[in-house]
């Protein structure tokens, strides 16, 4: 049956459970409310749980504005077997002897402060990653050698969390193995378009020793932690109760807008820069900042930068995002929602 709009325009955090693609999670979203419109916010693999932003309704429109921040991955990694997808979900296609020394843990501590800062990585070959209109991971399926290009990505953090040896059922073109592997329980904050399953694989070739994920949690997206996010389950109780606030996701200042303000935004009008005061979140703020209400918002000392996004709020709902020219003093409509996208009923 087709569905009609439901009128709902919001941001939603789901915990997405494993064995289930992004595109799954999506369906399900769309049953829960009735709406096509629902987009997820980057992609994660079917082994991989955690944070899955959505966007529904108009609220789509916003995420190539959600798609830039870092992410925090917590991986277990288990050297001594390569897979042909570099995760638990591929076949073995080699596997090698474990050196000593990767079982210390002060070893395995110095090895990842070694990885913090910018590196070059060729994505996995099976990926979303799209070569000539054509998604990686549908050529490989089909045999084909895809010509992948290395990319810029950086690692900001790695912390060690344990090591531990455990024996993982492997299953290869022509037998399902018992490999006796060790595993590094690690916790990552990265760039965008950092593949995890990359590290795994780059970690064992730097290392001598073949490596692949085992199991993969994003914990988070930005300002979208875990503790922001409800099962599938929960999302089917409470609907659009679980909306997020897309301002904290966007992380960008805003303007409050009166009435009279909005109806000139409504048709993509010109702001003037000396009539819109910004605020920002006082949480990411120092002590000392005049705090404007107790919601946490204070004003901005700060001038708008030239091109600065903001965000424009009214009636406890977005309503377009603006950029800012410092040669015009003025803000030019960037994103216009003629249904705004809700904050949320905590706001």
């Amino acid at each position: 049956m087709k569905r009609t709009p439901s009128g709902l325009s919001l941001i939603i955090g789901i915990n997405k459970p494993q064995n289930m693609t992004s595109h799954d999670v999506v369906n399900a979203c769309r049953r829960i409310f009735g709406e096509r419109r629902v987009g997820h916010v980057g992609t994660l693999d079917p082994l991989a749980t955690g944070v899955l932003l959505l966007c529904v309704g108009p609220a789509t429109r916003l995420e190539s504005y959600l798609v830039g921040h870092e992410k925090t991955y917590r991986v277990r990694i288990a050297f001594g077997a390569g897979t042909d997808t570099d995760d638990a979900d591929g076949r073995v296609i080699r596997t090698g002897e474990i050196p000593s020394k990767l079982a210390d843990e002060g070893f395995a501590r110095s090895f990842l402060a070694g990885m913090i800062g910018e590196t070059s990585q060729l994505p996995p070959a099976y990926s979303a990653v799209k070569v000539a209109g054509k998604k990686s991971y549908e050529a490989a399926r089909a045999g084909i050698i895809i010509d992948l290009k290395p990319r810029t990505v950086e690692i900001l953090s790695a912390q060690l969390n344990g090591i531990t040896s455990e024996y993982l059922t492997l299953t290869s073109d022509t037998e399902t193995i018992e490999q006796e592997c060790l595993i590094w329980d690690v916790t990552f904050k990265v760039s965008k378009g950092t593949y995890i399953r990359s590290l795994a694989r780059d970690m064992g070739n730097a290392l001598s020793c073949p490596a692949h994920v085992i199991t993969l949690e994003r914990l988070s997206v930005g300002n979208a932690n875990l503790d922001d996010c409800v099962s599938l389950e929960t999302l089917s109780e409470i609907g659009k109760a679980a909306a997020l606030d897309p301002v904290l996701l966007l992380d960008k200042r805003f303007i409050y807008a009166d009435d009279e303000m909005a109806e000139r935004i409504s048709h993509g009008q010109t702001l003037g820069g000396a009539s819109c005061a910004l605020f920002e979140y006082n949480a990411r703020r120092h002590a000392d900042e005049f705090c404007a209400c107790t919601s946490g918002v204070c004003e901005s000392k700060q001038p708008p930068a030239d091109g600065e996004l903001v965000a424009v709020l009214h009636k406890n709902k977005l309503i377009a995002l603006y950029a800012y020219s410092l040669e015009k003093q003025a803000y030019s409509a960037r994103c216009v929602f003629q249904t705004g996208v809700s904050r949320g009923a905590d706001i």
